[in-house]
């Protein structure tokens, strides 16, 4: 019977890089004009310009994209920080959105923040 031995370094070279996603730490919001401000704080394990968490989405109940705020540069020294997005627009009635974080080199993650409007 063979036996074949596998070095950690290959085994590792042979598996996906895993890399955490972009969490949603807290939501705010409050009408502002004709529209909602929100304002998102996100953590991430930012790296630098390669891997960084690169936004924010708001989405309504039925996952359809109402605002984005688009990440320009890592926050490797900030961390957990926050942004805001204004003017967005919510359905009539809408009494609750979810958030969703973005990674530059993992895309949208799988988790969603439900935020409840106030």
């Amino acid at each position: 019977m063979r036996h074949l031995f596998l070095t950690g370094a290959f085994c590792a070279s042979a598996l996906p890089a895993l890399a955490d996603e972009p969490v949603v730490e807290a939501v705010t919001a409050h009408q502002s004009g004709g529209g909602w401000t929100f304002s998102v704080t996100l953590s991430h394990p930012d790296t630098g310009w390669d891997h960084y968490a690169d936004g924010w989405r708001v989405l309504d109940m039925d996952g359809n994209e109402l605002g984005l705020r688009v990440l320009a540069h890592p926050h490797e020294q900030e961390q957990p920080f926050t942004r805001s997005l204004s003017r967005v627009q919510l359905p009539e009635g809408a009494t609750q959105v979810q958030i969703q974080a973005r990674c530059l080199t993992d895309g949208w993650s799988k988790a969603v923040y439900t935020y409840t409007l106030p």
